[in-house]
């Protein structure tokens, strides 16, 4: 039997301070969706930004449409807060600052349906994947973690601490249960779990630009927590 492609895709997109970039990144989405006959949703889930990303949020949602655009003020974690109101049978977990290309039907239609893979995770170290706009120190620290992981805990993929990510849905909600980890560990105990549990997971190269506007929040307190939790799965893993 053939493998079935998506059918209808929700992206959460979790925000803090993207005023400026989510009027672009939901236009390019909402744009690239159609153009691929791709039945979807967009679900904004926004962590009490100061900015006025909230109101710009409720605006694009009056705009598209709630069945489209549905704006979130979550209770919790983003993610999970974000589950329960997807319709999706994927979904697709993405940054809104615009260092992930939008064209995801050109990410995960080909590798998923071929593959028919639980998880598509977009690679910034195979292929022809890369980065672009960060300087040497911050290119130091993501390829020593990434070093560090595939040494301790040999996860079968190439990028651990990436963000950009379709799953099943069913295959999200039983991988949330099992992860207990936040932050920039999340991403990597996502993957180290799916092994665990024999879900399988494919990888496409991708290029990740540095945000236009705004600014990271990696600093010394992220490090320190990734290295933390490094620690933590592979004792527990």
């Amino acid at each position: 039997m053939a493998a079935r492609g998506p059918g209808r895709v929700s992206v959460l997109l979790p925000t803090y301070n993207e005023r400026d970039n989510l009027p672009l990144v939901v236009w390019l989405l909402v744009r690239t969706f159609s153009d691929s006959g791709i039945d979807f949703e967009i679900i904004i889930i926004d962590d009490g930004s100061p900015d006025g990303t909230q109101e710009v949020a409720q605006q694009l949602e009056k705009i598209y449409g709630s069945d489209k655009i549905l704006f979130l003020c979550p209770s919790g974690t983003a993610y999970i807060h974000g589950m329960k109101y997807a319709t999706g049978d994927f979904i697709v977990i993405m940054d809104a600052d615009l260092s992930h290309h939008v064209r995801l039907h050109v990410f995960y239609s080909a590798t998923q349906k071929e593959g028919n893979f639980d998880i598509v995770s977009g690679t910034r170290y195979k292929g022809n994947g890369g980065v672009y706009g960060w300087d040497l120190k911050r290119k130091l620290i993501s390829r020593g973690a990434n070093f560090l992981t595939q040494v301790l805990l040999r996860p079968g993929a190439s990028d651990l601490t990436g963000s950009f990510r379709l799953y099943r849905k069913e295959v999200l909600q039983k991988l949330m249960e099992k992860c207990v980890s936040k932050g920039y560990v999340f991403q990597m105990e996502m993957i180290v779990r799916a092994r665990q549990l024999g879900f399988t997971v494919g990888e496409v190269p991708i290029s990740f630009v540095d945000r236009v506007y705004g600014e990271s929040k990696l600093g010394g307190n992220e490090i320190v927590s990734f290295l933390k939790g490094l620690l933590t799965l592979f004792a527990t893993t």
